[in-house]
């Protein structure tokens, strides 16, 4: 059965209305979808819904819609992951591998050692195109929620509104780590931080003042990975640990 997003506020008890022309465009012209077919709606917060066609014209309405499906408020841990832009375009893999993985923020990070310096002007279209990368990711992987992608952020802006987190790690190379697997078996973290530094890694200031934040320092081997490896290796070993 045919999965499609709609949007919470488009979501009634009697009726799901789709109205993105891109993806009305998909269900008549790719997928030829007509009246009466049967198909699964999605609304970005973890609920999950079947209905019928019932028209397409200019926007598709679905009804019959019943709620089959929603998110579970027992998840062992929600997943932040705070991100230093990489070079080229990997920063659309990232997204693209930590939305299937399931996590709930991406906070793209501006360090010190960070090449990419993105023009604030096109920051606005850079999120949506991420945004995009997040939504088809979660329609690939049938999730059923999508991250939240927050602006541009350096460490201080991120670590200053970090006291809901019940665990902050900061993958390093620099001074004395922990192993992630002795820290994820101590307690049953609820709201995860992960801070991902970008290639050549956080400066040392940077290191001590997450410390100082409450940051504790990681090692995830013993050898040096590119960014988007980082990223997904730690967000996949929490998972293993705290399943969705």
């Amino acid at each position: 059965m045919q999965r499609f997003f709609c949007p919470p506020q488009n979501i009634t008890a009697e009726q799901a209305i789709i109205s993105d022309q891109q993806e009305i465009r998909h269900i008549k012209n790719s997928l030829r979808l007509r009246p009466q077919d049967q198909v699964v709606v999605f609304d970005g917060q973890g609920n999950e819904y079947r209905g019928k066609i019932k028209e397409i014209t200019s926007k598709i309405i679905i009804n019959d819609i019943a709620k089959i499906n929603s998110l579970s408020q027992g998840r062992m841990a929600k997943i932040t992951v705070a991100c230093a832009i990489p070079k080229q375009y990997k920063i659309d893999q990232i997204i693209d591998k930590l939305t299937q993985l399931g996590i709930d923020k991406i906070i793209p990070l501006e360090t010190e050692r960070v090449v990419i310096k993105l023009d604030k002007s096109k920051l606005r279209l850079k999120q949506e195109r991420w945004r995009k990368i997040a939504l088809s990711a979660a329609k690939q992987s049938q999730r059923n929620s999508l991250p939240v992608i927050e602006d541009l952020q350096d460490i201080r802006q991120v670590l200053t509104g970090s006291a809901d987190y019940d665990l902050k790690i900061i993958p390093t190379l620099l001074g004395p780590r922990k192993e992630l697997r002795q820290i994820l078996a101590k307690s049953q973290y609820r709201n995860i931080l992960v801070l991902i530094g970008p290639e050549g890694d956080f400066t040392e200031e940077e290191v001590a003042y997450c410390k100082a934040c409450g940051c504790i320092p990681v090692s995830l081997g013993d050898t040096v990975l590119r960014v988007e490896t980082a990223a997904v290796a730690t967000v996949s070993f929490i998972r293993l640990s705290y399943p969705l």
